[in-house]
């Protein structure tokens, strides 16, 4: 056998929900990091779409040094990385067989995040002290809405990969 002609071992490409998982990883990292929430706060205007967006992004924020404790401070950040790897990784099994194009892997990239940005917010604000439900479900609208806007970026590094 020619030294060309080797079988390939490590795939050229990662997972769909390996490479989403990343991009989770990286939005919560850079976007919810104190310096980004800090420049987003001082720097963009809450009253235009792009500062909105920017200011969005800093959703799942997370410290370094907590008073009331790090893990309470950065459940959210934590759960977010959590729930999202673990519907990234469930969502797109059924579709292999019936679907192969990628738009599904885009949708369900998208759709995983924004669907665990909810159940994040959710449990949360039910986990942290002084949780209520009436808390809890106003919290989820807020993480429903940052996974839908910050959603496409996993849905879009989702595409390209293995199912």
């Amino acid at each position: 056998m020619a030294l060309t002609n080797r079988p390939r071992t490590v795939p050229r490409y990662g997972t769909a929900a390996g490479t989403g998982t990343l991009a989770a990883f990286l939005l919560v990292a850079v976007g919810g990091s104190p310096m980004y929430g800090d420049w987003a706060q001082g720097s963009t205007d809450p009253t235009g779409a792009g500062g909105w967006f920017l200011r969005l992004l800093s959703w799942p924020a997370w410290r370094w040094h907590a008073d009331e404790g790090l893990l309470t401070t950065n459940l959210r950040a934590i759960l977010l990385l959590v729930v999202a790897a673990a519907l990234l990784y469930l969502l797109p099994g059924p579709q292999v067989d019936r679907v192969a194009a990628s738009g599904s892997q885009f949708l369900s990239g998208w759709g995983a995040y924004a669907l665990a940005g909810g159940i994040t917010a959710l449990l949360a604000t039910l986990l942290g002290p002084h949780g209520t439900l009436f808390a809890a479900f106003q919290a989820a609208s807020g993480g429903v809405t940052y996974g839908f806007f910050a959603g496409w970026i996993v849905g879009l590094a989702s595409l390209g990969g293995r199912a």
